[in-house]
C-alpha cells in the first residue's frame, strides 16, 4: 500500500454516501405518487424483462436476538409462527405486481437479506423460492445468494437452498474475538464459522463471503490481526470489509454498550488499515467501496472485464435494469425511480391486506440525475467515466472544481474528456463518487449533517 495513504484516508474520512442509490435516500421525498410509480415500473418492464430479466430482493426481518451495533430493519423474535404470515404477505405482494405487469418476470436475480434469512425454515425458504419460481422464467445465466447466520444455518438449509439455484452465500461473521463477540450480543463460536463455511462448499456453493466489520467496541489491533488470521484460514471468496456507523440515534440498540468502549477515531483508522494491508497482503484485490475478492471469483473478474454493476445489494456480477424489493422496507429500482416499501409490519401487513402496494416513500429521477447516475455508476464500477459533452456546464460548475482536489491527491487523473480512477485512488471510490452528487454538493447543509456514515 502506497506510504502516502495515512494522512490521505485523515483527510477524506468524511461522511459521504456508499451509492447504492442514486440520488441517495435522504434526498427521496415521503408521500409517493405511487400511481406514477407503477406506470414507470410498467414501462421500464415492458422495456427491459425480456432483454436483461429483472433482479429480487426479498427483506427476511426476524431475528432471534439483537446484535447491538447492526442498523438493519429487523424484528427480535424467538417465535417461528410468523413465519407463515410473513410468507403469505410476501406472496401477496409479488402477486399484486404480477397482476400489475400482466406478463412473467424473467428473473436473472434474486437476493435474501434481513434480519436473518436463515432464520426461516428449509421448508419455508423452499415455499418462497418455488412460488416466485412457479409464476415467473427463471434465466439460463441467473445468481440466487442468501445472508446467513453462521450460528443457525444447518446443512438442510444449504441443500435445499442449492437444489432451488442458490450458488453464492454471505455470512455475518463481523469478529471473531470473544470480547468483541460479548459486547455487540453476537456470540458465534468460530468452529460455527468453519462448519457453515464448509457445508457450503462441500455442497456445491460457489463463492463464500465473510462480511466483517471495524470500529466495534472493544476491538483492539491485536484483535483485529487475529481475527483475520482465522479467517483467512477458511480462505472465503469475498470479503466486505465494513466500517461501523455509530449512529445509537436511529439505531436504538447501540446505546446498550459503552461508548468509551469504542475505538477513537485515529484507532479505528488503523483497524481500517490493519484489515486492508493483510487482505491485499493475503492475495485478496480491493474492487471498491468496502468489497475485496480473491481472482478466483467471479466478482473480480466482473470487474476486471468491466461489467461489474451495483444496486441496493451492493456489487453484483447481475446487471438489470429492474430490482424489484419485496418485503418489510425493501427498496425498489426501475432506473428513473425508486419506491421503498412501509418500515414497520404492521403498516406493510395493512397494506397488503388492502391489497396495494406497500410504499411510501421513493423518487424520481430527472434526466440531469440519470445522467449523474450513470457516472457514479461508472466511478464505482469501473473505476473511469467519460464526459457527455451537453453536461459540460454543470460538470465545470460543480464537478471539475473538485476533481482538480481530487488529482492533487492522486487520486484520479482527468480532462474534459473523463475520468480514470488511479490504483491509490481505488481506496477512496465513496469520495470520488460524491464529487459527481449534485444533490450533495448543492446542499451545504447535508454535508454538515449526520446523514452519513464516514468514508472509513
Amino acid at each position: 500500500m502506497n506510504t502516502n495513504i495515512d494522512p490521505l484516508v485523515i483527510k477524506y474520512n468524511q461522511p459521504v454516501p456508499r451509492y447504492t442509490s442514486y440520488p441517495t435516500v435522504p434526498f427521496w421525498k415521503d408521500g409517493l405518487d405511487v400511481g406514477h410509480w407503477k406506470d414507470l415500473l410498467k414501462q421500464q418492464f415492458a422495456i427491459h424483462n425480456h432483454k436483461d430479466g429483472i433482479s429480487l430482493y426479498i427483506h427476511l426481518p426476524f431475528c432471534e436476538s439483537l446484535c447491538t451495533y447492526c442498523g438493519c430493519n429487523k424484528k427480535i423474535t424467538t417465535n417461528h409462527s410468523v413465519e407463515d404470515e410473513y410468507l403469505l404477505m410476501i406472496e401477496k405482494e409479488f402477486s399484486l405486481y404480477l397482476e400489475l405487469l400482466k406478463e412473467k418476470p424473467v428473473i436473472r436475480e434474486i437476493h435474501l437479506g434481513g434480519g436473518t434469512p436463515t432464520f426461516f425454515s428449509p421448508a419455508n425458504l423452499s415455499r418462497l423460492i418455488n412460488f416466485i419460481k412457479d409464476r415467473s422464467i427463471v434465466h439460463p445465466q441467473h445468481e440466487f445468494s442468501i445472508e446467513g447466520h453462521p450460528n443457525n444455518t444447518t446443512r438442510e438449509h444449504l441443500q435445499t437452498l442449492y437444489d432451488l439455484g442458490f450458488r453464492r452465500i454471505s455470512y455475518g461473521v463481523q469478529d471473531n474475538d470473544p470480547e468483541v463477540q460479548r459486547v455487540i450480543n453476537r456470540i458465534q463460536p468460530l468452529e460455527n464459522v468453519k462448519r457453515a463455511t464448509d457445508n457450503a462448499r462441500e455442497i456445491g456453493f460457489e463463492s463464500v463471503n465473510f462480511d466483517l466489520i471495524y470500529g466495534l467496541p472493544k476491538q483492539t489491533l491485536n484483535s483485529i490481526q487475529r481475527t483475520f488470521e482465522q479467517v483467512l484460514e477458511l480462505k472465503p471468496d469475498r470479503i466486505a470489509f465494513y466500517s461501523y456507523a455509530h449512529v445509537p440515534w436511529a439505531s436504538r440498540g447501540q446505546r446498550l454498550f459503552d461508548e468509551n468502549d469504542l475505538p477513537s477515531p485515529e484507532g479505528k483508522l488503523q483497524l481500517y488499515l490493519k484489515g486492508k494491508n493483510i487482505l491485499t497482503n493475503a492475495g485478496y484485490v480491493d474492487i471498491g467501496m468496502d468489497h475485496f475478492s480473491l481472482t478466483n471469483d467471479s466478482l473480480y473478474k466482473a470487474w476486471q472485464e468491466g461489467t461489474l454493476h451495483r444496486n441496493f445489494m451492493g456489487y453484483t456480477t447481475q446487471h438489470t435494469s429492474i430490482l424489484l424489493g419485496l418485503g418489510v422496507s425493501s427498496i425498489s429500482d426501475v432506473g428513473n425511480g425508486f419506491a421503498q416499501n412501509k418500515k414497520t409490519l404492521h403498516e406493510y401487513y395493512e397494506c397488503i391486506s388492502k391489497n396495494e402496494l406497500p410504499v411510501f416513500r421513493g423518487y424520481f429521477l430527472n434526466e440531469e440525475d440519470v445522467a449523474f447516475r450513470k457516472y457514479i455508476l461508472n466511478i464505482s464500477c469501473q473505476g473511469k467515466t467519460k464526459f457527455d459533452p451537453s453536461h459540460f456546464e454543470i460538470l465545470s460548475e460543480i464537478v471539475f472544481p473538485e476533481l482538480e482536489k481530487l488529482e492533487n491527491d492522486e487520486l484520479i487523473q482527468w480532462n474534459e474528456k473523463g475520468l480514470t480512477v488511479t490504483p491509490l485512488g481505488r481506496h477512496f471510490i465513496r469520495n470520488i463518487c460524491s464529487a459527481f452528487d449534485l444533490h450533495l454538493q448543492r446542499n451545504k447543509e447535508a454535508k454538515t449533517k449526520p446523514l452519513f456514515s464516514k468514508a472509513i
